[in-house]
């Protein structure tokens, strides 16, 4: 735990990071608690902070889906739970994820299941689909669009990854 700080001290190490990036609202709210501020000073930080948009939790919302899916090739579920861990509303979540088109998930899953597809063993095209199925699901991406991504196109090849 650090030294605890003034509430001017506090406000102005939280503008210095949030113009270095986006930030939520709770993560600002735990860095003053482990500072040891008190409530009402916190509070007083906050609306400052927001008044004069250093942070605010819809345009970090947005960036972070946008990177999260670009970037770290997540699911729209595993954003979906990351955000709410970081407490913002649910309203915002939802803007932020219809944002991004079906086919930007699409986009991004197809490569990763054609690449993964070539290093999973399986004894049937069956456990292979499902090994592939559950894989995607633990990287945030919902059923539909996993089965979109499965469909093989009648011009591209199979992969001989299923032994006998």
């Amino acid at each position: 735990m650090e030294k605890e700080i003034t509430e001017q001290q506090a406000m102005q190490r939280l503008a210095a990071l949030c113009a270095k990036g986006e930030h939520c609202q709770y993560d600002l709210l735990q860095k003053m608690r482990q500072w040891g501020l008190d409530e009402q000073a916190q509070a007083k930080v906050m609306e400052r902070l927001v008044a004069g948009k250093y942070v605010d939790d819809a345009r970090y919302a947005a960036a972070f889906v946008r990177d999260k899916v670009n970037y770290n090739h997540w699911g729209r579920r595993k954003v979906e739970q990351a955000l709410w861990m970081k407490h913002i509303d649910e309203a915002i979540v939802r803007e932020a994820l219809d944002a991004i088109d079906t086919g930007d998930y699409v986009s991004v899953l197809r490569p990763m299941l054609q690449q993964k597809r070539k290093h999973t063993t399986a004894r049937s095209e069956y456990e292979l689909n499902m090994k592939l199925m559950k894989w995607a699901v633990s990287r945030g991406f919902t059923t539909d669009v996993i089965r979109q991504c499965m469909t093989v196109d009648d011009d591209a090849e199979l992969d001989d990854t299923i032994l006998d």
